[in-house]
Parts: C-alpha cells; structure tokens; sequence
C-alpha cells in the first residue's frame, strides 16, 4: 500500500511538472518579491548596481541540491562583487514535501553557510512562471535596460559529484561570455536533480 501511494504521488508530481513551460534564453525573466529566511522580503530591486542574477531554485533535502550547495555559495563569493549574486528560491510546498518547510529553510542557511537569499515561493507562482522543473535549476539573468532577460538556463555544471577537475563549468562560462561582451556558446543545457514537488492537476 505505501508503494502504490508513493509511486501515486511520484506520478501526479510528474503529470503536473510536464505541463509547466521552461522560459529559455532571451525570454524576459519574470520579476518577484518573496519572503527571505529573515522575514524580509526580497526582490532584484533591492540590488540596483546588480548586473544580473545567479537565480537558482534549489531545495532542503534533495541530494542533487545537496551536492551543489558549496559551489553555489562559491558562486555567490565569486561573482557577486563582479554584480552577479546567487537568489536562492524553494519552489517545494512543505505539504507535499515536510523537510522544505520554512523552519528547515532557516536550518538549512546555518548549516550550509548559504552566503545569499534564500526565499520561499509559496504558491509556486514563480516556479511555474520561470518553469523551473528540478532542483537545483539554474536561470542566468542579465539586466537589459528596464527589465531582465535570461541568458543560460540548466546546470550549474557537468559533474553532480564534484570530483571532475575538468568539469564544464556552465554558469561561470556564460559570466565570463557576458563579461566580455561575447555570445554565451552553451545558453542552455539539462538540468539534473530532484524533480520540482508539485500538487496533481485536477
């Protein structure tokens, strides 16, 4: 019985995450304000000298975003001076999803050292807005006059377990690109991780 009804939940998950849409490279990135781990709501206008943004969305207990969280707080480190800082989303709903609950986020800040906002998408409005289909997700955003637009979306990298020291570096190469006024060579790439939880579509 346990079985049937979680194969019943992995399916309905999977119903409803293949009719989101992913916005890919050079669609208009969605805008948001949503509640950080200190109460505080946060936005991308609260970064006016921001070039862009390392937005990813990310979860407390899926393995795969588990094994990112350093490089994302490496990724924040680098290139938040150079006007690209990491946005952390949890785009999980705890009644489907108990250890993404609000509370664990704030565990989860402390325990990984997350140096970045790291905000609640209750609702899922957001998530289903950018299409983020997994966790970690990654959307580059790069500010274009008024508005921002993405410029890559997928991985973070090539190698999940980290022990590649020849790993394709997706995110950073797309900064690097960006920073010299050059086209990003990979825009878009297969983001591997825990699939976004999702309530089933009646």
């Amino acid at each position: 019985m346990k079985a049937l009804v979680l194969f019943t939940m992995m399916f309905c998950g999977l119903v409803a995450t293949a009719q989101i849409t992913t916005l890919e490279p050079g669609a208009t990135a969605p805008g948001f304000s949503l509640k950080n781990i200190d109460g505080k709501m946060v936005s991308p206008e609260n970064y006016p000298d921001a070039k862009g943004f390392i937005l990813v969305f990310t979860a407390n207990t899926c393995p795969y975003a588990i094994a990112y969280e350093t490089r994302l707080v490496e990724l924040d480190q680098k290139f938040s001076s150079q006007g690209y800082p990491v946005i952390a989303i949890n785009p999980n709903p705890e009644s489907l999803s108990k250890g993404d609950s609000y509370e664990k986020m704030q565990d989860k800040v402390n325990e990984a050292s997350f140096s970045f906002p790291y905000l609640l998408d209750e609702g899922q409005s957001i998530t289903n807005l950018y299409g983020a289909r997994v966790t970690p997700h990654i959307f580059l955003l790069q500010k274009e006059d008024n508005n921002l637009k993405i410029v890559y979306t997928g991985a973070i990298d090539n190698d999940t377990e980290d022990i590649n020291p020849d790993k394709i570096k997706y995110v950073e190469n797309a900064i690097a690109s960006l920073e010299k006024g050059e086209a990003i060579e990979t825009a878009s790439t297969k983001s591997i991780g825990c699939t976004v939880k999702r309530p089933a579509i009646e």
